[in-house]
């Protein structure tokens, strides 16, 4: 029997039973915490037409929608986002509607994901649009609506962090950055690649914008984060934004939600979509934010009708999941602990000297063992060790909360984490080599590039615009190119040794490779005192 006619697709799954059951009254508390607050229910098509979505946001990422051809020939998709339909519906369909309108959803989107990563490709998605209002009050009932519903469920230990799109567009609107280099700039920020971020502005680096920017990464805490930004900067939009921020965290601090509202003054994503507040939430035993929304006043507008709008939109699968899981206890007492994911090897022993060092007691890593988890004592520190690409995987579904893995293996796998610190030992780098005097440049013949890491690989010759074809070798790559399978190689390289005694050389580097502390995103929020007190040892280490 074919297998694909009994498997569900890539990134679903069937729920029976007591799964089943969870969902529904996960589902079901935020309905009625919405349905309490004056919202009414709208049901919109699980297939709209591609130019919904790409006229809405053209920074969409095409590869993750799933698309279906009509009969037509006319484009469609699988739904990847609830509120670009209703949107569209309140532009078009509601002339007669009083405003403001209070609009929720539940229903699931859907979207293309990698296989093996074990991404959800389907899941239900339960939210809610308050459109025709704007400013401090609309913005309190959108956020008050996130809160009730999230404590109905019965979760008690969620965070909700806050942040302003005009904080981010005002400073590069200051610093005066060409297209390519902000995008860089924002992507840095967004990974809170503390690093990275003074190497790509150091070019700016007479701007005062060029300052505060480099200090987005780490502008999330609790409500201290504002004054810290307002310490550093005389923007006016940013100041009127933070002022903003302030006003709003002292009505929900009132409203009795104080205790349960972040910072971050580092979420920049989706800029072109977002106007104003920005808002993420996270709960205990989820590795990635299961509430998102914020204001979009210019939405409404790509569909012909001009009106203010905000909301947000729960990922209820993962709240039901997580509601689960927290009867566990092992993910009780997971609470209190850092867990770090180690690679194997160099980078291990490396990392292990700086928590001795810092004084951490690791003698039973020390004492050579078949073990993979270790519990330092006295510490709240446990130790996981694995494989390079496995450290991004756990870190990434949160069952570890940080890791030190090489930027080889980033590159290569790809990943939503914080990149945060780079420790700077492992050093070596990406390079391009082939034989002696064999351009790969030129020509009229599409270059055979063989390598371990296909990904670095095509990213490295789209930046130059070169279509080549990638082979994957698993063992000696350099033997591609003596043996005439290829015309050159893309590889970790240290020492050049090994290239020179089989006749190859670097022909340019494609990027440097050292160890990086990695941070999953939800961990980095709701452990951020004991994960940046292990990153402050880490780095204490690497001065002495």
């Amino acid at each position: 029997m074919n297998r694909f006619r009994i498997s569900t697709p890539e990134g679903t799954r069937d729920l029976l039973f007591s799964s089943c059951r969870a969902l529904r009254q996960t589902e079901n508390a935020v309905r009625d915490a919405l349905e309490e607050r004056g919202y009414s229910e709208i049901i919109t098509p699980a297939v709209e037409y591609f130019d919904v979505f790409a006229q809405a946001n053209p920074e969409l990422d095409q590869d993750q929608m799933l698309k279906i051809i009509d009969k037509s020939g006319r484009i469609c998709v699988a739904r990847p986002d609830n509120t670009t339909p209703i949107a569209r519906i309140a532009a078009t369909r509601l002339d007669d509607a009083a405003l403001p309108v209070r609009l929720y959803y539940s229903q699931k989107v859907f979207r293309s994901v990698s296989g093996d990563h074990g991404h959800k490709g389907e899941f239900l998605q339960v939210g809610a649009e308050f459109i025709g209002a704007d400013g401090l009050e609309a913005d309190k009932d959108i956020l008050s609506a996130a809160f009730a519903a999230l404590s109905k469920t019965g979760a008690d230990n969620f965070r909700v962090e806050l942040g302003h799109a005009e904080i981010y567009k005002a400073l590069m609107d200051e610093l005066g950055a060409d297209a390519q280099s902000a995008e860089g700039i924002r992507r840095l920020i967004e990974n809170k690649s503390f690093a990275a971020i003074g190497d790509a502005l150091e070019r700016f680096k007479g701007k005062s914008a060029a300052k505060e920017l480099s200090a987005m990464p780490n502008l999330f805490g609790g409500i201290e984060v504002l004054d810290e930004v307002e310490s550093l900067t005389g923007n006016v939009r940013v100041l009127g934004a933070t002022a903003y921020l302030r006003r709003l965290y002292k009505a929900l601090d009132e409203a009795g939600y104080g205790d349960r509202i972040m910072i971050d003054l580092g979420l920049v994503h989706e800029m072109d979509y977002y106007t104003g507040i920005m808002f993420r939430g996270y709960i205990g035993g989820a590795g990635a934010a299961i509430l998102a929304g914020g204001r979009y006043n210019a939405l409404c507008a790509k569909f012909g009708k001009d009106m203010p709008a905000g909301g947000f939109g729960i990922d209820v699968e993962s709240v039901a999941d997580s509601l689960a899981g927290q009867s566990r206890p092992e993910v009780a007492t997971r609470r209190d602990t850092v867990r770090i994911a180690l690679t194997k090897g160099r980078l291990e022993k490396k990392t292990l000297a700086l928590l001795k060092a810092a004084g951490y007691d690791i003698s039973e890593l020390e004492a050579g063992t078949r073990k993979l988890i270790f519990t330092l004592p006295d510490s709240g520190v446990e130790i996981v060790l694995s494989k390079a690409a496995d450290v991004i995987t756990y870190v990434e579904h949160g069952v570890c909360d940080m890791g030190v893995v090489g930027k080889d293996t980033i590159m290569e796998k790809g990943g939503s984490f914080y990149e945060m610190v780079d420790l700077g030992f492992g050093k070596c780098r990406f390079a391009l080599a082939t034989k002696k005097g064999k351009d790969v440049y030129g020509g009229y013949k599409t270059p055979v590039i063989a390598t371990k890491y296909p990904a670095v690989t095509k990213a490295f010759f789209n930046k130059k615009n070169m279509d080549v074809e990638t082979i994957k070798i698993e063992g000696s790559v350099e033997l591609a190119p003596l043996l005439e399978l290829a015309d050159g190689i893309v590889d970790i390289v240290e020492t050049g040794t090994t290239l020179k005694e089989n006749g190859l050389e670097v022909v340019e580097n494609v990027a440097p490779i050292s160890a990086r502390v990695i941070v999953n995103l939800a961990s980095a929020k709701m452990k951020k005192a004991a994960i940046q007190k292990v990153i402050a040892e880490l780095e204490s280490g690497l001065e002495k």
